[in-house]
């Protein structure tokens, strides 16, 4: 009771700095709950809920429990260590969703002019590029970030700052090619970088015969915010990743759907469709 009591006083005397403590412990527990439910773990809210509560009761001074009630007093920090414990992964790609828009460098978010025309051309060679490397189970692996780009990973490659056409990225997908074994930056309608490196997922919800290839892939999309499209080179399936779910057997219409959506074009063009589309600046 002497918790309440302490939350009775404060309201009387500070009832702005009351309130603002609670709205500041309701944000910490509404993004706990966010976190574990977008990880698929919402039912530890059903366990930590209790330790919670029972934190609460046996940090209380009127019961007299002085070791177990200061330990549990700490009960929310203890919380927040249990959940990056359990979820490392989840949490070093929180950190580096955050980082990101540090790393990129500046010659990457400056304004480019590209019409939608040349948009729709870009989509129409990164489609037939696919679908002809899936034919020759040919292994590529496509990154297109609309905005930023992390910096490390650029350079992790060899930046070519090229038009993209499909010659050119069956050219780099070559199996006699030294770039081929990397994955390929797109921005807008240039090849930015090819042979680059890419962070691999830790998940193990992965399906065991996805390779290394679709492994990065889903990588990169789990801490960046890009689309990355894989060409298998065992059975020449097309797959694309994005936020870290990977979806397989795209054909080109499909493809092509989903790029005009990441590109942000429509189906349907207005009169101002000429107009030239220029990138934010991050």
């Amino acid at each position: 009771m002497e918790f309440f009591d302490k939350i009775y006083n404060k309201l009387t005397t500070s009832p702005v700095a009351c309130v603002l403590d609670v709205i500041l412990t309701a944000f910490l527990i509404y993004g706990v709950i966010v976190f574990l439910k977008r990880n698929n773990a919402i039912k530890l809210v059903w366990y930590l809920l209790p330790v919670a509560l029972v934190g609460v009761v046996l940090s209380a001074d009127a019961l007299g429990f002085t070791v177990i009630g200061r330990v549990m007093s700490y009960s929310v920090v203890l919380v927040l260590i249990a959940v990056i414990l359990l979820f490392p992964q989840e949490a070093r790609r929180g950190l580096l969703r955050l980082a990101s828009p540090r790393e990129v460098h500046d010659s990457y978010t400056t304004e480019y002019n590209v019409s939608d025309e040349e948009l729709h051309a870009t989509i129409a060679d990164i489609v037939r590029a696919s679908q002809n490397m899936a034919k020759r189970n040919v292994g590529a692996l496509i990154v297109i970030a609309t905005q930023s780009m992390p910096e490390h990973i650029i350079d992790s490659g060899t930046k070519l700052d090229a038009v993209l056409s499909y010659p050119l990225l069956e050219s780099i997908f070559n199996t006699k090619a030294p770039l081929h074994d990397g994955a390929v930056f797109v921005r807008g309608d240039r090849i930015v970088a090819a042979g680059c490196f890419l962070p691999l997922s830790q998940s193990n919800a992965i399906d065991k015969e996805l390779g290394t290839r679709h492994r990065a892939a889903i990588g990169v999309t789990e801490n960046y915010n890009v689309t990355a499209i894989i060409v298998s080179e065992e059975t020449g399936v097309i797959s694309v990743a994005q936020h870290g779910v990977i979806t397989r057997y795209y054909d080109s219409q499909m493809l092509t759907d989903h790029l005009e959506q990441v590109y942000g074009l429509k189906a349907t063009q207005s009169n101002d469709s000429k107009k030239k589309r220029k990138s934010k600046k991050e």
